[in-house]
């Protein structure tokens, strides 16, 4: 069974190339985010109120600022969507304890590339639905403390919805990842995943986005025990435009997974404020 499901998706996104040949389709350039994430919490005099109850007087002082490109390259046709993904994500968070010297740790850090195939085999309420296949890479700028480099190889293949009003996409699909972090423990997970991006405009300037996934993993080809056995990832925004493709947006994020070699799991609670840039360009 290894490398089915990413021959499978490969088969399916061979076929692209043949149906982008019947006609040139229509090409977009969609900037979905370039936005940069900003919060800082500044404490004076901490030294003298270690024992306060007001823990706003004790904290250390910290700030994060996160980097976010996620573009999308369109060729849509009459019987499908071609798309394009590349993802960049990058993010410090930088503490200062005190009486001791500060310490900078990453807080977001992720290179996505992916290439997927989406047919329009059924419309219902103006939203596009049929099967899809993917490829993508992940990988990361930096390993994380004294982790290896993230790398990560992996294929979707399921039934999607997608370009609606409101529902830009929701899918299900059978996951396979090659997972080769570890040199010396290359691995071959199976996993089902289920994912949306939802969009609901409330009135003129502002707009409520959500994303969202959830992984599963059923198979590993051998024991790595930072493996993940699921993984929920959610995100929420209400963007207010400032201009036609500048907005503010509030934002809250929440991501919660368990370890194979953990005896509890990690999760990751986040509250910001983000400043966003956003544009559709037409290339034919």
């Amino acid at each position: 069974m290894k490398l089915k499901c990413l021959l499978c998706a490969s088969a399916v996104l061979m076929a692209a190339p043949a149906l982008a040949d019947e006609g040139d389709g229509k090409w977009t350039l969609n900037l979905r985010e370039v936005s940069l994430n900003y919060s800082n919490t500044t404490v004076g005099n901490a030294e003298e109120y270690q024992d306060s109850p007001i823990s706003q007087f004790s904290m250390d002082s910290q700030y994060n600022i996160v980097g976010k490109f996620d573009a999308l390259l369109d060729n849509e046709q009459e019987d499908g969507l071609w798309r394009t993904n590349l993802l960049l994500n990058y993010g410090k968070v930088k503490i200062k304890p005190v009486n001791e010297p500060a310490n900078t740790t990453e807080s977001a850090d992720k290179i996505w590339l992916s290439t997927e195939y989406a047919f329009k085999t059924w419309n219902m309420y103006d939203t596009d639905i049929g099967p899809f296949g993917q490829v993508a890479f992940q990988t990361e700028f930096t390993a994380n403390q004294d982790a290896p480099r993230y790398k990560v190889l992996s294929a979707r293949e399921g039934i999607k919805a997608f370009e609606g009003e409101y529902v830009k996409e929701l899918y299900v699909a059978a996951v396979e990842e090659y997972d080769f972090t570890y040199s010396n423990k290359r691995n071959t997970k199976f996993a089902w995943e289920v994912g949306t991006r939802l969009e609901y405009p409330f009135r003129e300037g502002v707009k409520f986005t959500a994303t969202g996934r959830y992984t599963d993993y059923v198979y590993y080809s051998r024991y790595v025990a930072t493996d993940l056995k699921y993984d929920l990832d959610l995100t929420a925004k209400m963007e207010v435009a400032m201009t036609d493709t500048i907005s503010l947006a509030p934002y809250v994020s929440y991501r919660r997974g368990e370890a194979r070699g953990a005896r509890k799991a990690g999760d990751n609670f986040v509250i910001g404020l983000s400043l966003k840039y956003a544009d559709i360009f037409n290339l034919n």
